[in-house]
């Protein structure tokens, strides 16, 4: 196979996506001939800053030059998080990223959430060898905490998860289906989150802290950003939902401990302490894809970990992400979408009437029953896991691989992870990464308990 002049091979492909290019073989047939060093920072809040190093091939390759620089650029980018991008060693070819990454450009999206969140000037720029930083890392602690009386809030996409927990026991755990990507009115989202508080406390004889793992990007407890609330005008944002969840707890309980999470962040804690070991991500496959990461010395970096609007298949005509306008990235291969979107190749009919949560839960049904049509998407969606895990592996330092969400749930995510597996031992031996399905009730709600373990009490 050829891509942009580059040949690449592989021998497992999803039966139902025929166009599929996975990024990883491609960049590394890609690599095996680039001897241009290039280096790139990216800096987030705090000066904290991320150093990478790759290749470029010569000249003659500048599409494929391009193509990898601007797909690396956008792994780093979502993987780090960050206002600032700095490249040294191809200052022509940063120049053309930056019209890409500019108001009115491409990855346009990329570059405005980047400012909404950090609210400051997002910049991507060349820069000489003097002037390359130096890495700085944000890496702590978080979690793990256990005594003590607790409620951990793991709020989704198409259900929120709430969890009573005594001393690390849980003690009652429940799933409320709720619609908070069509509410344009915050008092919806807050009247929600404050009922799964409420019922978790009914649980408890007193509440000494709360956790809360929520999509989003949040800083000192704040939510800067979050598709959860997609449809909230931005004056209502700005008003009543940046400081929701620590509305939401202090109303209701006062002051009380309580710490507000990414919910990939909380899905790596949820691996690192269910395997009880360190380099861990955790990759939940629900309304969206949520990562994070548990580094070898068993600290989160303070990353984005945002691999939904990471790079997974080349295809120019790949599916389109309806938010951030662009095609090929995590959150259609790795999320209840990926059924949708599997689902007319695999010959079963949707209704369009459904929410993506219900034309899951269809296609599960399917699967329950053997059939071979809903068994193959979740096959396949094991052949984009296995050959994105590589990418992944390439900016995390990976022992463990966690799959967790509701897509994961039942036979399918056991095929899932069987088709992950079996990519991984055929294509890439030398990646020594377990693969691991925990048990259907971590699956579904591992996250709202170890969120509870979120706060020092």
């Amino acid at each position: 196979m050829d891509y942009l002049g580059i040949s690449y091979g592989i021998k497992s492909r999803p039966a139902l996506d025929s166009g599929f290019i996975p990024f990883a073989p491609w960049r590394s047939a890609y690599l095996s001939e680039a001897h241009r060093p290039v280096r790139i920072a990216v800096e987030r809040q705090d000066g904290q800053t991320a150093v990478f190093d790759t290749r470029l091939r010569d000249a003659s390759y500048h599409a494929a030059n391009l193509r990898f620089l601007e797909r690396t650029v956008k792994l780093l980018l979502w993987s780090v998080g960050g206002w600032r991008v700095r490249i040294c060693g191809c200052d022509e070819l940063t120049e053309a990223l930056r019209h890409i990454y500019c108001r009115g450009g491409d990855r346009a999206f990329d570059a405005d959430f980047m400012e909404t969140v950090f609210q400051r000037p997002f910049v991507l720029e060349a820069v000489s060898e003097a002037d390359f930083p130096v890495p700085r890392s944000g890496a702590r602690r978080i979690g793990g905490h256990l005594n003590g009386c607790r409620i951990g809030f793991d709020a989704g996409g198409s259900d929120r998860k709430v969890s009573a927990v005594i001393d690390g026991e849980t003690v009652y755990s429940e799933e409320v289906v709720w619609h908070p990507k069509t509410q344009t009115d915050p008092a919806y989202h807050y009247a929600e989150i404050v009922s799964a508080l409420r019922t978790a406390a009914s649980k408890l004889p007193r509440v000494d802290g709360i956790g809360v793992s929520s999509a989003g990007v949040f800083i000192n407890n704040r939510t800067m950003n979050a598709s959860l609330f997609l449809k909230v005008p931005k004056d209502l944002y700005d008003a009543k939902v940046k400081d929701i969840y620590t509305r939401a707890i202090t109303d209701t309980f006062g002051d009380v401990p309580y710490v507000v999470a990414n919910d990939g962040d909380v899905t790596a804690l949820a691996g690192a302490m269910s395997l009880r070991d360190t380099g861990v991500m955790g990759l939940a496959m629900g309304t969206s894809e949520a990562a994070g990461y548990v580094n070898r010395e068993g600290n989160i970096l303070g990353w984005f970990n945002e691999l939904a609007f990471a790079p997974v298949d080349l295809n120019p005509y790949a599916a389109q992400d309806e938010w951030s306008g662009d095609v090929g990235v995590g959150c259609k291969y790795f999320s209840q979408d990926a059924v949708s979107k599997l689902a007319p190749a695999a010959g079963i009919p949707l209704d369009d009437a459904l929410t993506p949560a219900e034309k899951l839960a269809a296609v599960q049904r399917l699967a329950e029953q053997g059939d071979d049509r809903a068994l193959a998407i979740f096959r396949d969606i094991g052949v984009y896991l296995g050959h994105t895990l590589p990418l992944y592996a390439s900016v995390y330092d990976l022992k463990h691989l966690l799959v967790l969400g509701r897509v994961a749930s039942g036979v399918g995510g056991e095929q899932l992870v069987a088709a992950c597996r079996r990519v991984l031992a055929e294509e890439y031996p030398a990646l020594a990464v377990s693969v691991t399905l925990p048990d259907e009730q971590f699956r579904r709600v591992g996250q709202s308990m170890a969120a509870a373990s979120l706060p020092e009490v």
